[in-house]
């Protein structure tokens, strides 16, 4: 032992007192006696003087050394007490050991005596002061564990002792042997962080509550770290007041915080709702767009998991998708649809594009996440959806209501062979395949909004003479040369194709010639024909219009819903031959 031995000696004789004194200094000069002459006097300055050891005489008025010992005991349990008298008998030690004394010695007229007194007074305390140091040990390594720390620490406010796990040793580079004082650990942190970590200690000392706070600290071997400390100030004990400590290696996660605050300014500058979620699956950033969506204060966002603005399923979805995201073989990004309950409106639909947060090694960071919302879209979608079934509807209606009884009307005309009243006959099956060729055009108007397009790679020059093979040209004559590769639907392009090429042939006659050739970002028809006068360039595209008595006055709108349909510009001229020339821009595929 180095440190100082406090010594209470009660006896109500001073001379006594005085000698045992005088012994004990001389015996070992850590000793610092302490004299009391009654065990009232001693009771009332334990607290004062903080002994190691009690040494008490038994036979005192008033109140005896076994009384002594037992109100003693009560407020210090383990603090050594040695009955030391000059009256001793078997009943006064068997009295003595019941009330938990920690020795019993016979008082003696030689010096041997009081060397025999200072070596229990030295094995006593050094044995409590081992009790003490392994229950503090224990305390604090549970501490450690406790709160997830690599170390702690047990300060006396009073004395400014410090005692240290093995942990905070190996971390600030201490030795192995001895405790450093309050002051040498203070030199240990940052100038400006050393008033601040002061205050905490006196804040938790003082008010008994827990304090918490980040400082930066340099190692024995002057490495630069921050630590995150908790203090707690524990019950006053034999020794003075006593604050815990558990610090934790932050200086990674403060780096972290310090991207994640980069990344938070990138992500308030964004127009769509963003979140960053923690790897424990807690809000830890979100920009304004998003608290305007879900409609609540930012305070009651952050720290919040995701449960507080989605339903159950809707976060067992997330943490599927995040699962995607974490697999070796899974993507960088994913995109799903989610439905958010804010706190001040309906339910919202929303796009939730989601990615992690760039991490190294194992350790994942948290996700983050770009919101949009697209109630507006699912429900222009579900629209669709059942305006779809009722064209579906309406489709069967006429392909089955309309067309067969036409059909039927046609065959018994064919049946009719007198001359007789012929013209009449001819009138009205010129009549009845009018309106199946009208049907063929509404039927295709009808199904054009329900079709899902399959957009592929398409040979031009091929479609455009696919097409003319089904159009009736006996004298007509297709020219369809050097034509690229489009991204295009297949059927919906021979639709455009071949009403353009009906077209031309019913304003251009019989013997009409029809290019198709290509520009910079697309293609066109033309054709040598008649032309369209520019006043009517802009009606033509109108449901029925049509300058020929056989025409159904839907062909041109197909044309035109077809180029929408694929995102193509549509815009009509006259040809170099005097023609009509119908010219399609912003073609995917188009060097």
């Amino acid at each position: 032992m180095e440190s100082e031995i406090n010594v209470l000696h009660v006896d109500d004789d001073p001379s006594i007192t005085d000698l045992t004194a005088s012994f004990l200094k001389r015996e070992d000069d850590r000793f610092r006696i302490q004299t009391a002459t009654s065990a009232g006097e001693g009771l009332s300055v334990i607290n004062d003087c903080r002994p190691d050891c009690i040494v008490s005489d038994f036979d005192m008025p008033n109140v005896d050394g076994i009384e002594f010992l037992q109100s003693v005991r009560k407020e210090f349990p383990t603090l050594p007490f040695i009955l030391f008298t000059g009256k001793g008998s078997e009943a006064v030690a068997s009295d003595a050991i019941a009330a938990d004394v920690t020795d019993y010695l016979q008082k003696g007229s030689g010096p041997e005596r009081y060397k025999l007194l200072s070596n229990r007074i030295c094995n006593a305390v050094e044995a409590e002061r081992k009790a003490e140091r392994a229950d503090r040990q224990e305390q604090l390594i549970e501490l450690t564990e406790r709160t997830d720390s690599i170390g702690s620490f047990e300060l006396n406010t009073e004395t400014r002792a410090l005692f240290l796990t093995n942990g905070l040793r190996n971390v600030m580079d201490l030795p192995d042997q001895g405790d450093p004082s309050l002051d040498d650990a203070l030199d240990l942190f940052h100038p400006d962080d050393r008033k601040e970590i002061q205050q905490a200690i006196d804040s938790a000392s003082q008010t008994g509550e827990q304090i918490q706070g980040s400082y930066r600290v340099e190692t024995l071997s002057g490495e630069r770290r921050i630590i995150g400390v908790t203090l707690k100030s524990a019950a006053t004990g034999e020794h003075g007041k006593i604050v815990y400590g558990a610090v934790r290696d932050i200086t990674d996660r403060r780096e972290r915080q310090q991207e994640l605050r980069e990344y938070g300014t990138i992500i308030d500058a964004l127009t769509d709702p963003v979140y960053v979620i923690s790897e424990n699956g807690r809000f830890t950033h979100v920009n304004d767009e998003f608290v305007e969506l879900v409609g609540y204060e930012r305070e009651t966002i952050i720290g919040a998991t995701p449960s507080l603005i989605k339903d159950d399923d809707a976060v067992e979805q997330a943490e599927q998708q995040l699962g995607r995201l974490l697999s070796a073989a899974g993507p960088e990004t994913v995109t799903f649809e989610v439905t958010i309950h804010p706190s001040n409106s309906d339910p919202i639909t929303c796009e939730d594009h989601m990615g992690v947060l760039p991490y190294d090694g194992d350790t994942f960071d948290g996700s983050v996440g770009v919101l949009r919302d697209v109630t507006e879209r699912k429900e222009y979608k579900q629209g669709l959806e059942a305006q779809n079934e009722r064209l579906e509807e309406f489709s069967k209606l006429v392909s089955h209501d309309l067309r067969n009884p036409l059909s039927v009307a046609e065959g018994h005309l064919g049946l009719v062979q007198v001359a007789e009243g012929r013209e009449h006959l001819d009138t009205a099956i010129n009549a009845i395949e009018r309106s199946q060729a009208l049907i063929d055009d509404l039927l295709t108007l009808a199904q054009e909004g329900a079709q899902q397009s399959e957009i592929e790679t398409i040979d031009l020059a091929e479609a455009a003479k696919s097409s003319w093979e089904t159009v009736e040209t006996p004298q007509a004559s297709l020219s369809a040369r050097e034509l690229p590769k489009i991204k295009a639907d297949r059927s919906r392009l021979q639709q455009l194709l071949e009403n353009l090429y009906r077209n031309s042939i019913e304003h251009g006659g019989e013997a009409v010639t029809v290019s198709v050739g290509a520009t910079d970002s697309g293609f066109y028809v033309a054709d040598n024909g008649v032309g369209i006068p520019e006043s009517k360039r802009t009606e033509i595209f109108e449901a029925g219009y049509s300058t020929s008595a056989d025409g159904t006055g839907f062909g041109l709108q197909i044309v035109e819903q077809v180029a929408k349909a694929h995102g193509w510009v549509i815009a009509v001229s006259e040809s170099e031959q005097g023609g009509t020339r119908f010219e399609f821009t912003s073609v995917e595929g188009v060097n």
